[in-house]
């Protein structure tokens, strides 16, 4: 059996977070597992409040589950505060470092409607654990904020998604274009050595996609991929087409994800 880990904020409306994340491994044929970092109050359109769980209670879930399964890909999405931030980077010493198990991080920092779903404080940390990354996957505003890096530009997201496997010390980056006017093309970043090897992804922008849950879908899509044995770039290039096709079936802001894999 093929497995994946989520440690993720709750999204009751299952568009996103951890419900999505589990949706996505199981349309991949993977085995979704999952540890909670945050309830949140929300709708389709809207987060109303975010609470962060018991660092403790969950940090002793990752490691008893860590301690008895092995994940073939680990999934980190919104952590909600510091405490539990910190707690994820300890929870994960107790994975197999032998097996070097993918991790996958979006470091999500705000709703889709602007509500902060990780306090100030807390990007320290977050540093931390893009330097576990086999891949970071911040949008835009992500990459912008947490290398302090003006993304306008080609050359500033390269300069951006560089910092991430140059500075942080992740495997590699993807910048996530969709926050760009125009083509959403996304851009690869690969450490080689001690610099970084830079690809662009040419992306298509499907008119009136008015949906929920994209980056979460990406990022655990690129996961499912990974714990199957492809390489990065392979599960690059899988994640999106699959993000692809869910927003082009997309119905009542909900992303339709298609079968594929089993």
């Amino acid at each position: 059996m093929i497995t994946a880990l989520s440690i993720a904020g709750s999204d009751p409306t299952g568009g996103a977070g951890l419900q999505a994340d589990l949706q996505v491994f199981r349309s991949l044929g993977v085995h979704g597992m999952g540890v909670v970092t945050a309830l949140t109050v929300q709708d389709t359109k809207k987060v109303y409040s975010v609470m962060p769980v018991f660092p403790s209670v969950m940090l002793e879930q990752v490691r008893k589950l860590l301690r008895d399964v092995a994940p073939d890909a680990v999934k980190i999405g919104a952590l909600g505060n510091d405490d539990v931030a910190r707690h994820v980077d300890w929870g994960l010493n107790e994975l197999d470092t032998s097996r070097r198990t993918p991790i996958v991080l979006d470091p999500v920092l705000l709703a889709g409607d602007g509500t902060p779903l990780l306090e100030r404080r807390a990007w320290a940390t977050l540093g931390d654990l893009v330097g576990r990354a086999t891949l970071v996957t911040p949008n835009l505003p992500e990459a912008e904020a947490l290398t302090g890096t003006d993304v306008s530009t080609r050359e500033g997201v390269e300069a951006a998604a560089a910092r991430f496997v140059t500075g942080f010390g992740a495997a590699a980056a993807l910048v996530k274009g969709g926050h760009r006017d125009g083509a959403p093309d996304d851009l690869l970043a690969i450490r080689e050595g001690g610099s970084a090897s830079l690809h662009w992804l040419p992306g298509e922008r499907i008119a009136n996609a008015d949906v929920h849950g994209t980056g979460c879908a990406l990022s655990s899509a690129i996961a499912a991929h990974l714990a199957r044995g492809e390489d990065l770039r392979e599960a690059v290039e899988a994640g999106r087409r699959f993000v692809h096709e869910a927003i082009r079936n997309a119905q009542a802001r909900f992303l339709v994800y298609p079968e594929a894999m089993r």
